[in-house]
């Protein structure tokens, strides 16, 4: 088998419905997004020979998917897992396969069913105490209990060094809402105001409840190909131009910079060399938004402002409808749905492509899609275009 001599492209999406959907299986839904995903290509199950699975909460689904989807004579298949960096993660594993031959067309998959009926969204990442041991113990003693407090005192960090403030944070609240007002997919299209978030109850402080994201169930998956094979199929390839990862290992501690740096600072200049492209190149962002404070201190990473000027950047109105530099507009995970690093990979593809109805953007050539895991401790970057590399 030879690889593709034109670059790899996305050629399928699958979306299964998000939200509070009940009764499926995350390994159900999986399947489900994965056959949508082949049909939007305009190819069938058997034109596949690579899976990469990513799972939720659960821990499923796993490898086992491919046996459900009846896939035979598989030359790549494996579980990946760096949380919220997974999707971009995947997909430069199926780019790298496509390019080099080792495979020719790869459905990459994440699912998850943390939601369940009459119980709350927050009890869905809720940590059993005997999970709490050595020194997350200690942390656990001192109010430390959910992936909520950490955040928290990263946002603090960021606060305290470079002045910023929760009504910065609520502008990054808002202008996403603005967008999933914009999505028919989007689970919050209720319009808020700086005003609605303020008054929003604390989640722990500085974030209120609407600096953080939504939970949902559902699972998406995309198709990814040579773009020279993907010219020939139902949709408009997305191009992939570059790819990047970060892992700082920053530890939580005096005098680290937790909180204060991300992965995104070596992830996105190893994808935009790739891609050939600098931050003054990008048209659109889809940024990983677990929370508020995730884009802003991404965004900066990033380099589209300067180290510490994150807060008034994302006043000035520049990522909302209108604004200089669109980001998250489908609604993100804050609004839109939350299925880890493939939200913003979606909607990425669906821009490209020029689907995104009343919320396209006039200027789609360079997109920029970012994921986020752990604490701010994993980091995946793509860069995306509707054109072939070069073009």
């Amino acid at each position: 088998m030879t690889g593709s001599t034109a670059g790899a492209a996305i050629a399928g999406l699958g979306m299964t419905e998000l939200g509070k959907v009940y009764g499926r299986s995350p390994r159900r839904l999986a399947a489900d997004a994965v056959r949508r995903a082949v049909a939007d290509a305009g190819l069938s199950l058997a034109d596949l020979d690579g899976l990469l699975v990513s799972h939720g909460t659960s821990g499923s689904p796993g490898v086992e998917l491919a046996a459900a989807l009846g896939l035979r004579d598989l030359r790549l298949l494996t579980q990946m897992n760096a949380f919220g960096a997974t999707a971009g993660a995947m997909v430069a594993y199926a780019a790298m396969s496509v390019l080099s031959g080792a495979a020719s067309t790869v459905a990459c998959v994440f699912a998850d069913a943390p939601l369940r009926p009459r119980r709350s969204a927050g009890s869905a990442y809720q940590r059993d105490a005997a999970e709490w041991y050595g020194y997350g113990g200690m942390t656990a003693a001192l109010g430390f209990r959910s992936v909520n407090a950490f955040y928290a005192l990263a946002a603090r960090r960021h606060m305290l060094r470079y002045g910023t403030t929760s009504e910065q944070l609520g502008a990054i609240a808002v202008s996403t809402r603005q967008w999933a007002a914009r999505n028919p997919l989007a689970q919050m299209r209720e319009p808020i105001t700086l005003a609605d978030h303020q008054n929003s109850r604390w989640v722990a402080e500085p974030l209120h409840l609407l600096d953080c994201c939504l939970v949902s169930n559902g699972a998406v998956a995309v198709v990814v190909t040579g773009a020279d094979r993907a010219r020939d199929l139902a949709q408009p390839p997305v191009h992939l131009w570059g790819w990047g990862q970060g892992h700082p290992g920053h530890r939580r501690e005096r005098g680290s910079d937790f909180g204060l740096t991300t992965g995104a600072a070596v992830s996105g200049p190893i994808a935009m060399k790739m891609a050939g492209v600098s931050v003054d190149d990008i048209d659109v962002c889809q940024i990983y938004d677990c929370y508020t404070y995730t884009v802003l201190v991404s965004l900066e990473d990033y380099g589209f402002c300067p180290k510490g000027e994150g807060g008034p950047f994302v006043a000035s109105g520049v990522l909302g409808p209108g604004g200089a530099l669109p980001t998250n507009t489908g609604g993100g995970q804050l609004s839109g749905y939350y299925m880890w690093g493939m939200t913003p990979l979606s909607e990425a593809v669906i821009q490209a492509r020029g689907h995104g109805g009343d919320r396209q953007v006039p200027r789609n050539d360079v997109i920029l899609v970012s994921g986020n895991g752990g604490v701010l401790d994993h980091h995946s970057t793509l860069i995306v275009s509707p054109h072939p590399k070069g073009a």
